[in-house]
This record gives structure tokens, C-alpha cells and sequence, in this order.
């Protein structure tokens, strides 16, 4: 399928072939009718993408301080690496659009059906591309009577609607809609329709002639003087009781005009992106109430709602963005007229020119809508998917499922430099990121299902490095299609998930190896050297400074990620073992109210040493993130964020210290490919792999019970 993308760091955009998305539980595949080009936020959009890094920088201060933090934690040679993968990401372009229901993901059965007209809603959802995968809480019926042409207004007029909300207009009541783009025009016949008396401001003369049109009882051009009488006459001297800040504009003028306009304790509500200076003694002496709306309302940028589908209880929540944008496309079959804002209407193989429009400026414009052709289908052929692949002559011949921050920054690189690897294939969830990703390094073929991979005969390794939740069984997909397999950390999230991969494992000729590359990493190879050069039981320290997660972060997500404990938890729950070198017998864990990401706990092992583990995130970013320490026969080692390695024996201390942090994914990306080509056992023993993967699981337990847990 083909799709509107813009290139991060460049700005550059482009009408891609990508492969098309699959449906899945919870989401709507659709075939896209028309989508609109939101003139407004999408130039703004591209216009921070073309500016240069420092332009960037000036612009995000706040994280400019993040990439200082990680420089100075992780090191120059990291950072960068993060940074430059955050701008090779391929933007998607889009938010607002219409079109016909092609599958139903489970769950939506009674809510949708193949062959419905729905208008969706959402960046990175809605996006302009011949297909769409859509979370069903971001999308909604469209009446029949209404044409596609217009459907696809619906998430900017659910905007001007949530604006309406929260200004809570009264019958009668006189309104000023202070800038009227797209935005403000549909605002103007939302408060037409709910009874309110409309004033439409703006500088442009032929926008508010249209606004005129729809409805707006009186306009006046902000260039002109003599506003505050005009106001006067229309509320017979009181001033407007609501004023809704449409505008889009880095100066403060919409405030000061409301501030002019509005009478004794009005409402300011804030719907465009302006400048946020107001006078203060002119809002104080009015008690003037300003409120910044949210988007398209209740829902919006909660990931529960907007990507789990979870619903709202109607009591409390009765407009919820689903509902705000099922009300604007219900509305145009009474009256709410989006097809009056349509200036301009392009092929959908001619987006570029449709770009060019917005961004150049060489005419006027307001709506401009993309029309798609109506044969569009998804390419589901596997002979197109996969073509004949080369002969490998005993190399590893990857495929991949899943292409992250991490697998782009760290891994892929890792495996792209390497002469005995053929990088064959890559699935993504979003075909935008599957052909970015082919691009990038290089793979024959990109798809969105992970079965075309696994069914590729040529690939004899398969990288997975998708989301915690469904390693466990993309695991067992794989070894069931006899590919060797380095999946990302943690193996399972459950005891059911782990049973269930130690029983494809036994069935299966191929091997399996977890991300746990720490051990494989130069200074814990040394601490580990250091250390077993004593006799007797070793005593371990290991404290992580993790770093606060947002809490909306997948991470905390039981059907994604699990918690931290599980998903990075496991990675020095696998250092201890490899640094001790005995089983680990038994855990025991205790948590704090202070959060999910705190744990205090000690592993004990058959040799009798101990680790004692402390996780945090309440500590500053800046500060290390990691330090490990042993003890052994009266010497001490301590491994510092692997940056620095310290032996301190017979009263002398002497340290090694690395140009960059290497947390040893080369290491046990080479000896992985090795293992590959050479058809022989895991780098590392899988019963080890599995028994790290039980005794992190074993935490989880034990935090639960407060019960020491035995490893069997």
C-alpha cells in the first residue's frame, strides 16, 4: 500500500510503499476514502521536522536536558547513538479520516462490521495511507447520508466540539470565535446549532465571509478598529460571555482581544496554539476563568483508552472523544457543513503536491482533502512478500520481528556490520517502520505479518524484539519452524508462558538464546575472572538507579510489558548468575509503597554465595545507572555503570576504564551468529536461560506473598 511519510531529521516528505497493516484483537483494519490535510497542526508538524538539530533543540529544551542526563550517565558514543536512531524514525502524517471497514479485529464484533463507513481519528491512527489500523475506541460510525468527503472533518470538528464543552455555552449567549480556520469554522456552526449568538474574528476577509455564510451572526476583521462597540451592540453592553481562541499564532494578541472583549467573569477557552501572555490586571479584574482544551476530548492521550480500548463510565464521562467524534459525523447529515471548507481535493498519488500547497503558501487554502482510489487492496501474495533469496553459503540468514528503539539503535547495527550475517527479512506491526527499517539495514523483504517470515525457508535465525508480553509465544513460532532464536529479554512473563517455550524447546532441533548481554560485556568478564580467582561463596551488591517510567508507559501494562521487575529486572538476575557461576536455589523479595519499580532482594545460590539486589526509581537521571560489586577471599571488585572497573586487593586499588559503555551486545551478537552458522549448542547453557527466566519470575512471587521462594 502506499503512505504519506516524513523523514525526522530531514523534514522530506514522501508517498511510500509500505507493506499494509494487519488486524488485529481490539482494532479495525479499514480501507481509507479520504483524509484531510489539517493545515494548521500538520504544517506545524512538518515544520519542526525540517528544522536543523540546534533549531530542534532550541524549540525542546526539555529534552535537550535528557540527552545531557543520558551523556553524562551513559557516555558521549550511547547517547549519540540514541539520539541519531530517534531521528531516523519515520514520522506518519495524519490524524483525521474516513472509509469502508475491510476487517474486525476480536473484541469489536458487535460494535463494527465488515463493509462500514467509520471515520477515525488519531496521529500516528488516522494516517494518510491507503490503510489504516485503528483501535476501535478511535473510530465511529458515519451515517449513510453522509459522503466520505466529509467524514474525514470529523476529528477537527471534534475538536471545535470539545472546545465548546468546556466553554459550557447557554442558549442566547453570545460567543466569540477569536480565528476561524478549519477549526474555528466548525466552531462557529457547533455554536449556530447549540443556539449561541456567534461572533467570528479573524484578519483574513474571505474566511470570515465564509464564516459569515455559516452562520456567524456578526464578523469583524481584527485589522480594523472599533471592536469593543461592535461587541456592545451585539450583547446589549454586556461583552461576550465565552470567547474560543482558535487561533494559531506565536503571539499573545488572542489573549489581550479576549481580555478587551469578554464581559465580568466570562470564560477563555484555549483551543489553538498561541501564545499564552495575558494581561493580568484586565483577567484578574473580570475573574476571568481560561481553560486549555484537550484535543478531541476525554480519552486523548490516555493509552488505556485510546489503545486497549478501555471504556469510561458513561455517569461520569458521558463525551468522551469517541462520543465527541460520533456527534460531529451524526451532525452532518443536521446541518454541520464541512464540505464549504473544502478549498482544494487531490488524488491520494498526488499527496506531495498537496503538500507543496500547504507548506509553500503560493495560494489560498483552508480544507484540503485527499481522495484514495477506490481498487486499492493489500499485497497478501507471499511470492511478492518473499522472492527467491540468495544462496546464504554458510552464513546466519536473520529474519526479525519487531523494530523498536532499542533493536534500531543497538541490535540491528550490531548485526548489519557483520559479513556472516544476510540480513533477509523484518515484520513490524506498521508497515511504514517494516520498510524504514529495510531501508536502513538492508533486508531483502519487509512485511507486517510474522508469519511470512517464519515461513521463509531461506531464514535459518530469527531476531525477536517486539513487546514483553508476546515473546513467550513468537518464541515457540519460531523453534516450532525450526529457526534459531535470540529473543529479547525477558523469555516469558508467566510460569504458563516459560512451561510452554521449555516444551517447544524440547521438541525443536533449534537452540535458543535470551538478550541477556551483560554478562557477555569486557568488564564482567574481568569482575567475573576477578572473582573466581577466590575460593569460596561470593557476596554481590547490585544497585540499579532505573529512572522514573511514565506511567502510561507500556511497560506497566500487564498484556504488554509486565512491570520492569520482569522485564529488565531479569537482566542482573542473569549477571548475578553468570558472575557467581552456581544455580540460584532461592529469592526472596520485598517491595515499597514508594512504587512498582522498587524492590529490595537477595538470591541465594547453591554454593552458598549471596546477591543482594536493590532496584530503584526515585533516584536522579543523572546519576549512574548501574554499580556491582563483589566480594570475594578479602578482595572487592566493583563494575561502575560499565564504565569503570575497580580491584581493590592487598590495600591497593587499580582500575580499568573503557572509552564507552559496552554492555557486551557485540559479544553476544558474535557469539550467537557462531552458534548459528555452526548448528551447534546456545552461547550460553538454556538450562541457565531458563532458570534466570524462573527465579525473575520468582521475584514477582515473592513480592506478592512476602514469601522466600524456592528455585526448582
Amino acid at each position: 500500500m502506499k503512505q504519506v511519510v516524513q523523514s525526522a531529521r530531514t523534514g522530506k516528505l514522501s508517498l511510500k510503499d509500505v507493506p499494509a497493516p494487519r488486524v488485529r484483537a481490539g482494532h479495525l483494519l479499514v480501507r481509507v476514502q479520504a483524509s484531510l490535510i489539517s493545515a494548521g497542526t500538520e504544517r506545524m508538524v512538518v515544520d519542526f521536522a525540517k528544522k536543523s538539530l540546534a533549531g530542534k533543540a532550541k524549540e525542546r529544551p526539555d529534552l535537550v536536558r535528557k540527552v545531557l542526563d543520558k551523556a553524562k550517565r551513559d557516555g558521549v558514543g550511547a547517547t549519540l547513538k540514541a539520539v541519531m536512531a530517534r531521528l531516523d524514525e519515520p514520522l506518519p502524517l495524519g490524524y483525521s479520516a474516513a472509509g469502508l471497514v475491510e476487517e474486525v479485529g476480536a473484541g469489536l464484533e458487535s460494535r463494527f462490521h465488515v463493509g462500514q463507513k467509520v471515520a477515525m481519528c488519531g496521529a500516528g491512527i488516522a494516517n494518510h495511507a491507503e490503510f489504516d489500523l485503528v483501535p476501535g475506541n478511535l473510530a465511529a460510525p458515519v451515517p449513510a447520508g453522509v459522503p466520505f468527503d466529509q467524514a474525514c472533518y470529523g476529528t477537527v470538528a471534534a475538536i471545535a466540539l470539545q472546545g465548546m464543552r468546556n466553554l459550557g455555552p447557554q442558549l442566547g449567549d453570545v460567543v466569540a470565535v477569536l480565528g476561524v480556520g478549519l477549526i474555528g469554522q466548525l466552531a462557529v456552526q457547533l455554536l449556530k446549532l447549540s443556539g449561541c449568538r456567534v461572533l467570528a474574528l479573524d484578519h483574513n476577509p474571505s474566511r470570515l465571509e465564509l464564516a459569515k455564510r455559516l452562520g456567524a451572526e456578526a464578523v469583524w476583521n481584527l485589522a480594523e478598529d472599533g471592536l469593543e462597540a461592535c461587541v456592545s451592540a451585539l450583547s446589549n453592553g454586556l461583552g461576550c460571555d465565552g470567547i474560543l481562541i482558535c487561533a494559531a499564532t506565536d503571539s499573545s494578541e488572542p489573549f489581550e482581544v479576549a481580555a478587551r472583549i469578554a464581559r465580568d467573569r466570562a470564560r477563555v477557552v484555549l483551543v489553538g496554539k498561541t501564545g499564552t501572555e495575558f494581561p493580568f490586571a484586565d483577567y484578574m479584574k473580570k475573574e476571568l476563568s481560561v481553560t486549555v482544551s484537550r484535543s478531541y476530548g476525554p480519552g486523548r492521550y490516555d493509552e488505556a483508552y485510546e489503545g486497549r480500548n478501555m471504556a469510561y463510565p458513561e455517569g461520569f464521562v458521558r463525551w468522551t472523544e469517541t462520543a465527541n467524534l460520533g456527534e460531529c459525523v451524526r451532525l452532518m447529515g443536521y446541518g454541520l457543513n464541512a464540505s464549504s471548507l473544502t478549498t482544494h481535493r487531490f488524488a491520494f498519488d498526488k499527496a506531495e503536491d498537496a503538500y507543496d500547497l500547504v507548506m509553500g503558501g503560493a495560494e489560498p487554502y483552508l480544507g484540503v482533502v485527499l481522495d484514495y482510489p477506490e481498487a486499492a487492496r493489500r499485497e497478501t501474495s507471499l511470492p511478492k512478500i518473499f522472492p527467491a533469496a540468495k544462496a546464504s553459503g554458510g552464513q546466519c540468514v536473520l529474519g526479525v520481528i519487531g523494530a523498536g528503539s532499542f533493536a534500531r539503535t543497538v541490535l540491528l547495527p550490531e548485526f548489519k556490520k557483520r559479513s556472516d550475517v544476510h540480513m533477509r527479512a523484518i515484520a513490524t506491526q506498521r508497515g511504514m517502520t517494516a520498510e524504514h527499517a529495510k531501508t536502513q539495514f538492508g533486508f531483502d523483504v519487509c512485511t507486517t505479518d510474522s508469519a511470512d517470515l517464519l515461513a521463509d525457508p531461506a531464514i535459518n535465525a530469527v531476531l525477536i524484539a517486539t513487546r514483553h508480553a508476546s515473546h513467550a509465544d513468537l518464541v515457540i513460532a519460531a523453534l516450532r519452524a525450526g529457526k534459531h532464536v535470540l529473543v529479547e529479554k525477558p523469555l516469558a512473563v508467566t510460569h504458563e508462558q516459560l512451561a510452554s517455550v521449555a516444551e517447544a524447546r524440547a521438541a525443536s532441533n533449534a537452540f535458543l538464546m535470551v538478550g541477556f548481554n551483560r554478562r557477555f560485556a569486557p568488564l564482567a568478564v574481568k569482575m567475573k575472572a576477578e572473582l573466581a580467582a577466590h575460593a569460596g561463596p561470593r557476596n554481590l551488591l547490585i544497585r540499579v538507579n532505573a529512572g522514573a517510567l511514565p506511567k502510561e508507559s507500556w511497560l506497566n501494562v500487564a498484556e504488554e510489558g509486565q512491570g520492569r521487575i520482569v522485564g529488565e529486572g531479569c537482566h542482573f538476575v542473569d549477571l548475578a548468575r553468570a558472575l557467581v557461576g552456581s544455580p540460584i536455589v532461592a529469592v526472596q523479595a520485598q517491595g515499597s509503597s514508594a512504587g512498582a519499580d522498587e524492590l529490595a532482594a537477595t538470591l541465594s545460590f547453591a554454593d552458598g554465595s549471596l546477591a543482594a539486589l536493590s532496584y530503584t526509581a526515585q533516584g536522579d537521571s543523572a546519576y549512574s545507572k548501574e554499580r556491582i560489586e563483589g566480594f570475594a577471599g578479602g578482595a572487592a571488585v566493583c563494575l561502575e555503570n560499565f564504565l569503570t572497573l575497580s580491584v581493590t586487593r592487598g590495600g591497593r586499588t587499580r582500575s580499568t576504564k573503557t572509552l564507552g559503555q559496552d554492555k557486551g551486545h557485540t559479544a553476544e551478537i558474535e557469539l550467537f551468529v557462531k552458534a548459528v552458522i555452526a548448528g551447534g549448542k546456545a552461547p550460553v547453557a538454556e538450562a541457565q536461560t531458563f532458570e534466570t527466566s524462573l527465579a525473575t519470575l520468582a521475584l514477582v512471587e515473592s513480592l506478592r506473598t512476602g514469601l522466600r521462594i524456592e528455585i526448582r
